[in-house]
């Protein structure tokens, strides 16, 4: 496991310390689910670029045109 040492605003860090607290977890584990959140959308964003630069446009637009046709139904 590493150690991770950043430097944040006084007003910041009391925040992040009630934000836990709130949870009843420590600022550690707080910033560890802040940090997996970040992860999960970044790879979320670099999977969907990914797949959109390979998809068939055509394709997705009749996908979105059958989705709204089954909203409005």
């Amino acid at each position: 496991m590493a150690t991770l040492t950043i430097r944040l605003p006084d007003d910041k860090h009391e925040r992040l310390k009630e934000l836990a607290q709130s949870k009843g977890i420590s600022v550690n584990k707080l910033m560890e689910e802040l940090s997996t959140i970040a992860l999960v959308e970044f790879d979320t964003h670099t999977r969907f670029k990914a797949m959109a630069a390979a998809g068939n446009p055509q394709i997705g637009l009749k996908l979105l045109d059958k989705l709204d046709a089954h909203e409005q139904a």
